[in-house]
């Protein structure tokens, strides 16, 4: 018999937890795919408004290449499934560096994507910490180590 506890007794590993992380996985795959493809086709110009005046590559290119980014790191997180933490960290990192353009476009006080007011452009804001952490609890990254008790869990002792 393992040592090791069945891995659906821990939590954070059992069938519910992964169903939730690959459910994340193929939907944030899936948005930020279609994403990519929205910033090459339809809404190229909504996604030109965003890139701020300050930023020194054109804005045109900034949106070409941010759209096959995106293509590429939301069809790798659909399509690697074995590669869902090195894609979700990537795509957690993207968001970081996209956020500037958010701060901007409140900043600035820019209309796009229907966002046209402070409150609005302001609100959008608090919404990119939580796809930089559902791009890190897709990718796996919340996962308890096998084996490992919960925090919550007493040590056990020797009586």
């Amino acid at each position: 018999m393992s040592a090791q506890p069945d891995r659906a007794a821990v939590p954070g590993h059992g069938v519910g937890m992964t169903s939730a992380r690959t459910a994340a996985r193929l939907l944030l795959g899936a948005a930020v795919a279609g994403a990519g493809v929205l910033h090459l086709t339809a809404l190229r110009q909504e996604f030109r408004a965003q890139v701020p005046g300050w930023f020194p590559v054109d804005a045109d290119l900034t949106v070409l290449g941010s759209g096959v980014v995106e293509i590429v790191l939301g069809g790798a997180f659909l399509a690697l499934p074995g590669r869902r933490r090195a894609v979700g960290a990537l795509l957690a990192v993207f968001f970081v560096l996209v956020f500037p353009g958010n701060v901007a476009q409140y900043l600035e006080g820019t209309d796009a994507f229907g966002l046209d007011t402070d409150r609005e452009r302001l609100v959008r804001l608090f919404f990119q910490p939580l796809l930089v952490l559902w791009a890190l609890f897709g990718g796996g990254w919340f996962r308890r180590a096998p084996g490992r008790p919960p925090s919550s869990a007493a040590a056990p002792t020797d009586r």
